[in-house]
């Protein structure tokens, strides 16, 4: 927190350093008293990051239990003790059971979120106090310390920058830009000035990669950029899933149909005369036999698969729902810098007088200009070698030098004739950088900068032939040009030093120079990125980048990867706030730059309210917050923060942005075979329902007993319930839109097929039960039994594909189902032959006659839904499907 705790604190990038001085009462030069240091933690506390308490494990277990479709199983299981039914009450809370555990462990590693965000702080600081220099523990920081802070820190708060020399910070974790950011405790800003450009502030959590700096802290704790980003998360609670809504509403639907169905069936069997407690147990069976308890179980089963096979394509799931998510979402909300780009500088084009190249000629086959500026790009460099030869230190100096080593101007070879002997590091304010090179005859001074301030201080230029007059316009031309298709120019001068001159000033050597060349560096998107974003068009998937980075940056990119067009409009961040203000959604745009972590999560939230499903990609710490909100976040594994991770449903492992395509695949076909399970049962459960009510009114006994009813129910919804769950995706399944976001489970015509499908079994079940007692059989309940449930059995087959024949994708596409089928065949064959199980059971064995009814009519449910295809793929029914 600020100093000023009462009060929004000031905009203190906007404040001269002498103002915040005044302001949190404190000398730079000598740091706060000890006394002082006392005050102000007992009035401010430590800083650390807010955090809300942990729910403990058994609210949390608690809450998994909560869901209505669980309430009702449970309900079911209850009932189906109390008759007699053990083996359907266990089946039904192992089932229950066994889903509250896996969700308890998945909320439990959520949330580690903020506990992630406490964590990420420098461990130890240094700090000027009572005139001395001490190292302490960043938690002890008040508002009012003095840090000192050196390439390599880690920033522990929120910081005036009081005088700083070459000082370079990384903030991608708070502002997704690839480019370290150049400070200067002396320059003049607007109150307004975006995060990304408040050059007098360094922030918590972010890295100093160059230079050297003197600043007192303004803010510690909740109080800083990262702890507003802490204060976001704990304001937003995850939404649920749309498998999740969908459920919801199917349960409470269900709910309701299953206690009048049942209710109906009660009464009509008193009407008739049947016996009130047989009426009763088969009413209650009939209620138990409609709730799909093996609905959670191929849910779970589903999405755990789902779950193993995009782990093998390099996608972590912290969330089984998110899978099915991802497969309904209609917008990506992507961070450009380590999502959509490489989150490393390239050096990608190079320019001399008259000529262009996308990278430095070999070093010995360049011509003279070519060799001056690889020269140059070599000596004027600070990156310093690392691990195995890979250089190391600031992205765009490591960029550089990488250039320059591949076409041979490396280090050694080229500072062996010419060495450096001076330098004057890059700075903010003069904006360029001066190497000093000792030569056969003196010295030679090396200059890089921005175009806008090098071009000025030279004369001339360096051609193959000889030194011409500088063509200054063309040269600005060149640079611009460059700017706007998003890439960072360098140029690069030298001077040759009059050796009667022993110390020159810098102002009289940066003058009179001979200019090189350009440089242009970019963030390179990613390989297949380009792709995958064609590939979520195709889909019917809208890409958004959201982006801290500069707009021309940002359009640049989007025009590349073809998320937008290169005139597309582009939202800043301050026409966001802007809107905020007036209280007006954010626009519906593709690209937005300049953003800050609020406006991430504005977007997100005016995307759902419009209806839409969001994921959000990010890696740093500023994606956090919109990650969470999202319908879905995806997070990097390899350069992603440990918070974006925490906060993230997904985590992708190759930080590749074509893995979440394979991502949705999944979440589709998930999603189509969990609709293919409610299809199956419920159609099933629809079968029973109408052969017991339409029995009495056909003048034909009750054709089934509750222990058939809970049979078919366990048998048929189990196995090949289950095996549906494992369907292989259909082949039109990347050429569709998403599903709409209001749309129901039941959308696409799957509810007149529950109905009409149902009827047309129970029709089935009920003539040859007609036929079977018209002849006087003994065998008339065992035959309804069996016609009943092979004819669930041939559904299964039938249902594997919404739209396509079963004799295009073939029989054997799914071996398990095939599986459940016959063993499902055999136990219903055992139960009707078996005499234990026809104690059990009270069926009796079928006569070879009325066995081949019993495996000829379920063929008729085959043939009319491959009719209903046929009408469907002509669009002539379900045209919304």
């Amino acid at each position: 927190m600020s100093l000023e705790t009462d009060i929004e604190p000031p905009p203190y990038h906007a404040l001269s350093a002498g103002e915040v001085v005044a302001r949190l009462a404190t000398d730079p030069d000598c740091g706060l008293a000890p006394a002082e240091v006392a005050r102000r933690r007992a009035r401010f506390g430590a800083n650390r990051l807010p955090g809300d308490a942990a729910p403990s494990p058994f609210v949390l277990l608690l809450r998994q239990f909560s869901d209505l479709l669980i309430v009702v199983l449970m309900a079911a299981a209850l009932v189906a003790g109390l008759i007699g039914e053990a083996l359907d009450a266990i089946a039904i809370l192992v089932i229950v059971l066994l889903n509250g555990l896996v969700g308890f462990v998945q909320e439990y590693r959520a949330e580690r979120a903020l506990k992630a965000l406490q964590d990420m702080s420098a461990p130890q600081v240094d700090v000027l106090r009572d005139g001395e220099r001490r190292r302490i523990g960043d938690a002890d920081l008040v508002p009012g310390d003095v840090v000192l802070l050196e390439a390599g820190n880690v920033v522990p708060a929120d910081v005036r920058l009081v005088a700083a020399t070459g000082l370079a910070v990384d903030e991608a974790a708070l502002t997704s830009e690839s480019v370290a950011v150049d400070k200067d405790a002396a320059a003049a800003l607007p109150a307004d000035a975006p995060l990304g450009d408040r050059v007098t502030l360094v922030h918590r959590g972010t890295h100093v990669t160059r230079g050297r700096a003197r600043g007192i802290v303004v803010a510690i704790g909740a109080g800083t950029e990262l702890g507003r980003i802490a204060e976001l998360m704990r304001a937003h609670a995850r939404p649920l899933t749309p498998l999740q809504r969908r459920l919801a509403r199917f349960s409470r639907r269900l709910t309701v149909a299953v206690a009048v169905i049942c209710a109906v069936v009660f009464g009509a069997g008193l009407l008739r005369g049947e016996p009130a407690l047989l009426m009763l147990l088969t009413a209650i069976s009939l209620a138990v036999a409609a709730i799909p308890e093996a609905l959670p179980a191929v849910v779970t089963v589903a999405l755990g698969l789902g779950t193993k096979r995009l782990a093998r394509h390099n996608a972590l799931l912290r969330r089984l729902p998110a899978v099915e998510t991802l497969g309904s979402v209609t917008t990506i909300c992507c961070d450009k810098t380590g999502t959509l780009t490489e989150n490393a500088m390239r050096a990608e084009g190079f320019w001399v007088p008259g000529h262009h190249a996308d990278a430095l000629p070999p070093a010995g086959a360049a011509e003279p200009p070519w060799q001056a500026l690889g020269r140059a790009v070599c000596l004027n460099n600070d990156a310093t070698a690392g691990a195995e030869g890979m250089p190391r230190g600031d992205p765009t100096e490591v960029a550089l030098r990488e250039a320059a080593d591949a076409a041979g101007f490396t280090r050694d070879a080229v500072e062996a004739d010419l060495p450096r002997t001076g330098e004057w590091a890059f700075d903010a304010g003069r904006r360029r950088m001066t190497t000093l090179h000792a030569t056969a005859g003196g010295r030679l001074a090396i200059v890089k900068g921005a175009p806008e301030v090098l071009l000025p201080l030279c004369r001339d230029q360096s051609t193959p032939d000889a030194v011409e007059p500088l063509e200054r316009d063309a040269w600005a031309a060149v640079a611009e040009t460059a700017a706007t298709a998003g890439y960072r120019l360098l140029a690069y001068a030298e001077r040759t030093l009059d050796p009667a001159e022993a110390k020159p000033t810098v102002d009289a050597v940066e003058r009179d120079m001979t200019f090189l060349g350009l440089v242009a560096l970019a963030d390179p998107p990613r390989d297949g990125v380009d792709d995958a974003v064609a590939a979520c068009a195709t889909a019917g998937i809208r890409v958004a980048m959201i982006t801290g980075d500069h707009p021309a940056t940002a359009v640049a990119i989007a025009a590349r990867l073809g998320i937008a067009e290169a005139d597309s409009t582009v939202v800043t961040g301050a026409e966001l706030q802007a809107l905020r203000e007036a209280g007006q959604d954010a626009p519906d745009t593709r690209v937005f730059a300049r953003v800050s972590p609020e406006q991430k999560l504005d977007i997100v939230t005016a995307l759902q309210h419009r209806g839409e499903f969001v994921a959000m990609t990010g890696d740093g710490v500023n994606d956090a917050p919109a990650l969470k909100q999202a319908d879905i976040g995806v997070a990097m594994g390899r350069k992603g923060t440990d918070v974006a991770r925490e906060a993230a449903d997904m985590v992708l492992l190759d930080d590749s942005f074509a893995t979440i395509v394979a991502a949705i695949r999944e979440g589709r076909r998930i999603y189509d075979n969990i609709r293919k399970f409610i299809k199956y049962t419920m159609t099933s459960n629809s079968g029973e329902i109408w052969t017991i009510l339409l029995a009495p009114f056909l003048g034909l006994p009750l054709p089934l007993l509750p222990i058939h009813i809970l049979w078919i129910n366990l048998v048929t919804d189990g196995l090949p319930g289950l095996a549906l769950g494992v369907e292989p995706a259909e082949r039109a399944i990347m050429r569709r839109p998403p599903r709409r976001p209001e749309e129901s489970v039941f959308a696409g015509g799957m509810w007149q097929h529950m109905i009409w499908v149902g009827l047309l079994i129970g029709g089935l079940s009920l003539g040859a039960m007609a036929w079977a007692y018209g002849r006087g059989s003994p065998n008339w309940q065992t035959l309804v039994f069996t016609v009943l449930t092979l004819s669930q059995l041939v559904h299964a087959l039938a249902i594997r594909s919404e739209r396509e024949s079963l004799f295009t994708i073939g029989w054997l596409g799914n071996p398990l189902l095939i599986g459940a089928v016959v063993l499902t065949l055999i136990l219903q064959l055992a139960v009707a032959y078996a005499p234990p199980l026809q104690a059990v059971f009270r069926t009796t064995g079928l006569t070879g006659e009325e066995l081949v009814v019993a495996l000829s009519l379920p063929w008729v449910v085959l043939v009319a839904v491959e009719a209903e295809k046929w009408l469907a793929r002509r669009g002539w029914i379900y045209r919304q499907g």
